[in-house]
């Protein structure tokens, strides 16, 4: 797959010099999703597992009388799953694929906060050296000494959909 360009993810910036965001972590490592497509965060939910589904998205909750996916990134990452924790939550994202509004959540360690990230701190992911898939990843943004890792949840749920149409 290809690196996102330089117009990609300043397209996911608008003309904002911040962005509002709400950080959590998956496996040691911080994320963060944009907070105007965070819908809810939720404790953890009992789980309906799906029979024949890809481990990625092998489950599904009910949310508000909807029956909606409940995806683990972390496995899209190649991260190892791990068990829930009294500080694990699910983060239920309202995602635009392929035109259609969809409701997803998502499997988390733990929510931090509500926060901004500035433009000028962030960078393209590296083509060399990353452990994950390059187009798995919007930008990186320095905070402090470490960075906050902003996925592109597009491109993971369409290409996760796209694998399991071709199994």
């Amino acid at each position: 797959m290809m690196q996102p360009t330089t117009q990609q993810t300043i397209d996911q910036w608008g003309a904002n010099e911040e962005r509002e965001v709400l950080t959590f972590d998956l496996a040691g490592e911080t994320f963060a999703f944009d907070a105007t497509m965070v819908q809810e965060i939720l404790d953890l939910l009992p789980e309906t597992a799906v029979p024949g589904a890809r481990p990625f998205v092998g489950s599904v909750i009910n949310f508000r009388g909807k029956v909606i996916p409940l995806a683990d990134i972390r496995l899209a990452f190649g991260m190892e799953a791990t068990r829930p924790t009294i500080d694990s939550r699910i983060i239920v994202a309202e995602l635009d694929i392929e035109g259609e509004s969809t409701l997803v959540g998502v499997r988390t360690d733990k929510v931090h906060e509500v926060t901004t990230l500035s433009r000028a701190a962030r960078e393209n992911p590296p083509s060399i050296g990353m452990r994950w898939r390059a187009d798995y990843i919007d930008c990186l943004v320095k905070r402090g000494a470490d960075f906050v890792i902003i996925p592109n949840l597009n491109e993971i749920f369409s290409a996760k959909r796209d694998a399991a149409a071709a199994a």
